[in-house]
């Protein structure tokens, strides 16, 4: 619910909710959150509006806590607080004005409701994450059963496509805010290159660090010291001991492993652990580690992948698909929990491991520059992701690459829900099925 929440346009001439009327938005004016934008998860970006973190927030404690939340002065209380919490943290991140990812509110989000309790959390997270999660692991069981089908391989065919036009216009959206000069376009268009060369992991690791180099080299005189007045609910020692576990198992998962459990443990949690930025650019390490060894073919991948633009919550969730129909045991609903689990350890590892150095981190200019040539480098992974696997597996004919481009153009001018792109893209895809 969170997720959707925040990714869903507010309707133009709908009043505010009470949560969120009088006190969501930051100690601002209305003048300096006009200087402030979101990139959501289809890559659109359009304008903030801290009520809307407020919504999201309020929807999740009704999907953990019941209806019965709606009444309550103190949730009410405790929603409106944090949300003046997370728009002031974002903002103070960039004084001057800037863009966001919808990702960098889901993590402000997360880090305000842990500094209210490791527990909530966690019922947060369950809140928003399991409802995706089940849907696609229902669309799993589905997909097989139809696939023998005409109608039903052109269904999934069309979800390929689908995420075709996904898939470009996120990387247009992220390239027209993280690579907005010529230096950034630059490491972009290095690292996409080298993807497409030597398309594998441990490149895209060396791609990563190196952008971040290039961008403390090149990208220093945009960057400011910021300062934060948080105090960090996990102690220094603590939060060692998450690193530790961190690049432990980050270790552990690179040893050879027979296939069952352990291996698909082991491939989402690198695949978790080694993506940067989140959303969209997990793509080709969850190809690399599902494809590439013969688990899930080409077309199953894509055709879960584009189902997974339907559904609410993180496109992490994409993982209990991919762990429902792999090829290895323990499979089904099993694999799907095991895999839905090993992508989202790392982050929650590297987040409570990271959070007693951040404020240190973030306060330096240099530390700033590095994260802007590092998000410019992740634009060029996504834009090799494009071509190969989600390109080349789903565009075969003319009439493939007319039904990309119209989802592209809906998603891109007309700003059209990502649910009605797919549900036009499966449609055509059967009919394209039929005609052939």
């Amino acid at each position: 619910p969170m997720q959707a929440a925040l990714n869903t346009p507010s309707p133009t001439h709908t009043a505010l909710p009470d949560t969120s009327a009088t006190q969501a938005a930051p100690a601002a004016s209305a003048n300096a959150l006009a200087h402030y934008q979101i990139i959501r998860r289809n890559g659109a970006v359009v304008p903030f509006e801290p009520q809307k973190i407020a919504v999201a927030m309020m929807k999740a404690f009704l999907a953990v806590h019941g209806t019965q939340g709606a009444a309550s002065a103190s949730v009410r209380e405790v929603v409106d607080n944090l949300t003046q919490n997370v728009s002031r943290a974002l903002m103070r991140s960039r004084p001057g004005g800037g863009t966001f990812h919808i990702e960098d509110v889901q993590d402000q989000v997360e880090l305000g409701l842990m500094r209210g309790g490791l527990l909530g959390g966690l019922a947060a997270w369950t809140g928003f994450t399991l409802p995706s999660a089940a849907l696609l692991i229902l669309f799993a069981y589905g997909a097989g059963s139809i696939a023998g089908s005409q109608m039903g391989a052109g269904l999934l065919h069309g979800l390929k496509l689908v995420a075709v036009a996904i898939v470009a216009q996120a990387v247009m959206g992220m390239a027209r805010n993280l690579c907005a000069d010529r230096v950034r376009a630059s490491i972009a268009t290095v690292a996409l290159i080298v993807m497409l060369v030597a398309p594998s992991s441990f490149f895209q690791i060396g791609v990563i660090v190196a952008g971040g180099f290039a961008g403390w080299l090149l990208c220093g005189s945009e960057a400011q010291a910021t300062h934060d007045t948080f105090v960090m609910p996990v102690s220094k020692g603590l939060g060692l001991c998450f690193l530790a576990a961190f690049f432990g198992l980050l270790a552990l998962a690179f040893v050879p492993m027979p296939a069952g459990p352990l291996a698909l443990f082991d491939a989402f949690y690198r695949s978790g652990a080694l993506v940067f930025g989140g959303g969209h650019v997990v793509l080709p390490l969850l190809h690399d580690a599902v494809v590439t060894p013969g688990w899930v073919s080409d077309g199953a991948f894509l055709a879960g992948y584009g189902a997974a633009q339907a559904v609410p919550g993180p496109l992490f969730t994409f993982a209990a698909y991919l762990g429902a129909v792999a090829g290895i045991p323990p499979a089904g609903v099993a694999g799907a929990v095991i895999a839905l689990f090993a992508i989202f350890v790392p982050g929650v590892l590297c987040l409570l491991g990271t959070l007693p150095f951040w404020h240190t981190l973030r306060s330096r200019p240099a530390a700033q520059a590095a994260m802007r040539g590092t998000n410019a480098a992740v634009v060029g992974l996504l834009g090799a992701a494009l071509y190969n696997p989600v390109w080349t597996s789903a565009v075969q004919k003319p009439t493939d690459f007319a039904v990309a481009a119209a989802g592209f153009v809906l998603l891109l001018a007309w700003r059209a829900p990502p649910l009605l792109v797919v549900v036009l893209g499966a449609l055509a895809g059967m009919g394209l099925s039929f005609a052939r």
